[in-house]
Formats: C-alpha cells, sequence, structure tokens
C-alpha cells in the first residue's frame, strides 16, 4: 500500500508532525511518520531515528552517539538520503523543520526520483533555497512562524500543506504513450546547431532543452537516472571548463556519470568549451589578468581557454566517456566549437582547438560502441546538426 511519508524530527516537533498526520489521514490516506531527531521523541513514531540512523555507512552511532549537533545533523542527513531510497511504498514525502530538519529531509528528498510528491514546509523556505532544493522538484512552503507549538496560523498552513501533499498523492501524474523524451544541452553559442537538432528530432521525441549552466547538467543526468529519458544529445559540454578552472556555472564530478549509470544511447560534442564564465569583470580572478576575455553582457564575462587548459578538459572528457558501456558516439568539429569561436571571432584559436580534439582522440579508448567522429564543419554549420541527427537516429535503433 502506497503512503504519505510525514518527517521530521520527533524530540522538537513532534506536536506538529503527529497533527500533521492527521490531517493526512483524515483525507483516506495511509501515513508513516518518520523521525529524523536525535534525542527522544515526543510522539510515537512508526519509524524511529535509531532505524534510520542505522543506514548510515558507519552505523548507527555515527549519527546518535555525538554531542556536536552539527556533525550528527550531517550524518543523519546522509543515513536518511539512504533510507529513504530503500522504501517501494512511497505515494509523497512531506517534511517539516528548521535549519537543521529542512537539511536532513532536503537530503533525502533529492534522492528521490523526479516527479515523486516531495513537499518540505520549512522556516528557510522564504530565502534562499538552492542549496535544499538543487536540481529536484522539491516544493519548498514557507512555516511563517517557527514550529514552537501549533497556534492559528500554524495550524493553517500545516493544513495546507497536508491539502496539497494529499491532493498530489491521491491524483499521481500519468504519462502514458506520448513520444519518448531525449535530453539536450544549449548554450546562447550553440543554440543554431540545437535549434536545428530539435527541429529534425521534435517528431518522433519530447526535447527537452537543458541551458548549459551547470544547474542545466545536473537536472538533465537527474531525469537520465530517474528513468526519464530515452537518449541524451550533450552538444553543449561547456560546464565542464568552469568545473575544471574556477568558473561560475560549473558541472560536478558526476558529469556524464548518468550515462554510464544507465547506458543511454548518448551523442555528444565539444560546445563552448572555448570558454570559461565569470560575472561582472571585476569579479574573475586575479590569477586570470592577462587573458583573453569577451563581454557577453555586463553581468557575464567569458574567458577563452587556452592550448594546455583544453588539453586538460579534452582528457577529463574522454575518462569519463570512457566508463561508459553504452552506444556512445562523440562529434567534433574541426573548424569552431561555439558561435565566436569561428573565423573572424573573437574566440577563434585553432591551436587551442586542435588541443582540444586531440586530447579526445588520444584519450578516447575506440570501440564499436564508442566512437569518435571529426569533421571539417563549425558546430553551427547545419551540415553537423544533421551529422548529429544521424548518429542519434542510428543508435537509438540498437
Amino acid at each position: 500500500m502506497k503512503r504519505v511519508y510525514v518527517v521530521g524530527t520527533a524530540d522538537t516537533k513532534g506536536e506538529e508532525l503527529a497533527w500533521l498526520a492527521s490531517r493526512i489521514a483524515a483525507t483516506g490516506l495511509t501515513t508513516t511518520i518518520v523521525d529524523v531527531g536525535t534525542r527522544k521523541p515526543s510522539i510515537n513514531v512508526d519509524i524511529t531515528a535509531e532505524l534510520v540512523a542505522a543506514h548510515h555507512p558507519e552505523g548507527a552511532d555515527a549519527v546518535l552517539d555525538t554531542e556536536d549537533r552539527g556533525a550528527a545533523v550531517t550524518a543523519m542527513g546522509e543515513a536518511f538520503a539512504t533510507f529513504i531510497t530503500t522504501r517501494d511504498d512511497i505515494a509523497g514525502i512531506i517534511g517539516i523543520g528548521g535549519g537543521g530538519g529542512t537539511s536532513i529531509i532536503t537530503s533525502g528528498m533529492r534522492a528521490l526520483p523526479l516527479g515523486l510528491p516531495k513537499l518540505m514546509v520549512s522556516t528557510l523556505a522564504s530565502g534562499d533555497v538552492a542549496p535544499y532544493v538543487d536540481v529536484s522538484d522539491i516544493i519548498m512552503m514557507p512555516s511563517v512562524t517557527d514550529f514552537a507549538g501549533r497556534n492559528r496560523l500554524s495550524r493553517t498552513v500545516l493544513h495546507n500543506a497536508a491539502s496539497a501533499i494529499s491532493g498530489m498523492a491521491r491524483n499521481p501524474a500519468k504519462i502514458e504513450g506520448g513520444k519518448p523524451a531525449i535530453g539536450l544541452t544549449m548554450f546562447g553559442v550553440t543554440t543554431p546547431c540545437v535549434t536545428q537538432i530539435s527541429s529534425h528530432l521534435r517528431s518522433r521525441f519530447d526535447c527537452m532543452v537543458f541551458h548549459a549552466t551547470g544547474t542545466g547538467g545536473r537536472s538533465m543526468e537527474k531525469l537520465a537516472d530517474s528513468g526519464l529519458l530515452a537518449g541524451i544529445i550533450d552538444i553543449t559540454t561547456t560546464e565542464v571548463c568552469d568545473l575544471m578552472l574556477g568558473g561560475v556555472l560549473p558541472a560536478t564530478q558526476d558529469r556524464f556519470g548518468a550515462i554510464a549509470r544507465t547506458g543511454l544511447p548518448y551523442v555528444g560534442s565539444v560546445g563552448a568549451l572555448d570558454m570559461v564564465n565569470f560575472w561582472a569583470p571585476s569579479t574573475v580572478p586575479a590569477n586570470y589578468r592577462g587573458r583573453l576575455f569577451y563581454e557577453h553582457n555586463p553581468n557575464v564575462t567569458l574567458m577563452r581557454t587556452n592550448a594546455e587548459e583544453c588539453a586538460m578538459i579534452g582528457e577529463w572528457i574522454a575518462e569519463r566517456l570512457n566508463r561508459c558501456e553504452g552506444e556512445i558516439r562523440f562529434l567534433i568539429p574541426e573548424k569552431g566549437v561555439s558561435a565566436i569561436d569561428i573565423e573572424g571571432g573573437p574566440f577563434f584559436d585553432p591551436q587551442a582547438d586542435q588541443a582540444l580534439f586531440d586530447a579526445i582522440d588520444d584519450t578516447l579508448e575506440h570501440t564499436d560502441r564508442r566512437r569518435l567522429i571529426r569533421l571539417p564543419l563549425h558546430i553551427n554549420d547545419p551540415d553537423f546538426a544533421e551529422a548529429v541527427v544521424a548518429e542519434f537516429n542510428e543508435i537509438i535503433r540498437r
């Protein structure tokens, strides 16, 4: 039986947890109260903190046998993220908390698949919630007042939260039929290429285009890990530049990880690997003084990657692709990797590009399923987009 998980620190939020669970149960749904506190609970719970803490890689003592509250919160978050992924009866999950509780509960929520209802009622929800939501689909709801006993306002907020999670849990999204979804990455400087690819494939696929701003690539790979994509066309791998060189729109070390884990059909390229992103010129690190810059707009400054950096980036990407056992096609446009890396353009640097291409070619383990294709084209040439489509059509049928 599917049920709504009601999660919080039952040592300090017990009264509110019990009342919230009662409101959800009143709609006819089954609830499970999960304690993620580190002290004795003030109410009866269905799943104890000890059971959750036992999912920590170092055991429950690593979570509960410490006087350091910060360490306990971090450890409980890690344990809860592992615990919640072992459950197969979740219709929806709702949490309540302050700073510590929000950190613990959203750690678990982020580990759950996209599309599963997730609602966090938090004292922090009216501020910067990026660290808690990240690339998940967690709904953050401000509690307005702190959780220190119920009052007329907190009862209203919790009642509305109960109604919201109940509605989502009772009426899960049903996406039946339709076209299979594919993920594509794009930046302004690769828009012509990706737009043309999408136009070729849109009649057969639901094309989900992600802006390659760090969160874009991670969102795409989260969808892949959640089983919601049939394939990936990763034309714009620029987030790797920011990861390796200190830019403001970085990937994580797990970039390409979902491709390796899922074995999805994958066509990639070197889009916008000629640039590192910074904010206004005054934000550029001092160690990059004297480099070639381009003002994309008053708030975004681009730095041209040099030959040494391009070789390092190319090797890093190829090493990640070597871990992928699915059908992999990686296409190199030898006449430029972005709209400004073109003959006569401000970032045109054939030597740097050659270093990038050769590093990928030399590092990649070439097999029948993992192929590198070099083309005498610019990335935004129509023929390059058509070559990408042809390769994708070939491997998606296998």
